[in-house]
């Protein structure tokens, strides 16, 4: 009598890996990818595991945002000059320091500055969230739980003297995992590119053509035909030497460009507003 001996499959490999003692993450993500390979997990869900073990030997310290680079906002700042702030830079929540950047008194939701607007006799720190401080050597996977379990979207990075280093927000913790996240000024090339804004200044991607730009505000931006750029973004970084940071400006025939929103080291948004106007 003859007996079938079926070959153990993929499966149950994977299986007998998974129940067996593996040493090292290498391993694991080769048997990710293996399954990606075969079939058996789509492009996504393989990114995801393997951003799941990348990050659990990830520190904060690897994603925060250097405190150079961080968009605060002082207590004692008129309410009016806060609300543009907010607007040009647009994100949903800012760290509030009072006297010195140091001082980190407190985190704003934009929201709550708009009840504050209609109720600017009521001191502003009521409408404050406590901010939560977290070393530079916080593993990620830690943050994302404390994250979770806290229901808090930011935390202020210190380091081992106990000054601030930088922020990281759980939309940074979660880009490593899934890739980068569109926010807000995140748009798709065809949806628009040049948009209008109430105090005459224009909301400008930094992927626009400057043939369009030129087509658009009747202009020459650049006239060197030995060394043309096609996009904004090129001909101003090539202008000012580097690729700008959020804040920083260039001015150029009478028009000033400021970073509005950057990204990944790629400015996705300029305000562009003509100089005396």
């Amino acid at each position: 009598m003859t007996t079938n001996i079926h070959k153990p499959s993929f499966l149950r490999k994977i299986f007998d890996k998974w129940i067996s003692p593996v040493n090292h993450k290498e391993q694991l993500i080769d048997i990710v990818q293996m399954a990606g390979k075969k079939g058996l997990i789509g492009l996504e869900s393989q990114i995801m595991l393997e951003g799941v073990m990348k990050i659990s030997q990830m520190h904060v310290a690897e994603i925060m945002i250097a405190a150079p680079k961080m968009d605060l906002i002082n207590i004692d700042m008129p309410i009016e000059e806060m609300m543009q702030k907010i607007i040009d830079i647009g994100h949903s929540r800012y760290p509030i320091y009072e006297n010195e950047k140091e001082n980190i008194i407190g985190i704003l939701m934009s929201k709550d500055l708009l009840k504050w607007q209609r109720a600017p006799e009521i001191n502003l720190k009521i409408f404050l969230r406590t901010a939560v401080f977290v070393p530079e050597t916080k593993n990620l996977v830690d943050l994302l739980k404390d994250f979770k379990k806290n229901r808090n979207h930011m935390a202020m990075v210190v380091d081992e003297f106990g000054r601030i280093s930088g922020l990281v927000t759980f939309e940074d913790v979660l880009e490593e995992i899934v890739g980068e996240i569109e926010d807000e000024f995140d748009t798709q090339e065809d949806v628009g590119e040049i948009y209008s804004l109430v105090d005459k200044s224009y909301r400008i991607a930094g992927h626009t053509t400057v043939e369009k730009f030129n087509q658009h505000f009747d202009v020459e931006l650049q006239s060197n035909e030995e060394e043309q750029f096609e996009t904004i973004g090129g001909l101003i970084a090539h202008l000012m030497g580097h690729v700008p940071t959020k804040g920083e400006h260039f001015d150029i025939l009478g028009w000033r460009f400021e970073v509005m929103h950057s990204k990944s080291g790629v400015v996705k948004w300029y305000r562009v507003k003509k100089i005396g106007n």
